[in-house]
């Protein structure tokens, strides 16, 4: 059975923080999972599993979104809706 009642402030930060460093480690080793392994972990005990679907989700969406800017190409939701 999955816990789905909200965590509270503590749990959220604990959640934040498990992702943050996460995130960090995969910004540092270039997106080797391997390497961040231990954190990835310690994301997904801390953090509700809706959460770590959603932030996975975010993660790619931002990663993709900052090849296309790096890249030269913005994407037109910046330009209003056609």
């Amino acid at each position: 059975a999955v816990n789905m009642s909200a965590p509270n402030m503590e749990e959220r930060k604990a959640c934040w923080g498990a992702r943050d460093e996460l995130w960090e480690c995969l910004d540092r080793n270039n997106e080797d999972a391997a390497k961040c392994q231990h954190l990835r972990l310690s994301f997904e005990s801390r953090c509700p599993q809706q959460w770590v679907k959603y932030f996975d989700k975010r993660r790619d969406y931002l990663k993709y979104k900052k090849k296309l800017e790096s890249e030269g190409y913005f994407p037109p939701e910046a330009t209003g809706k056609s």
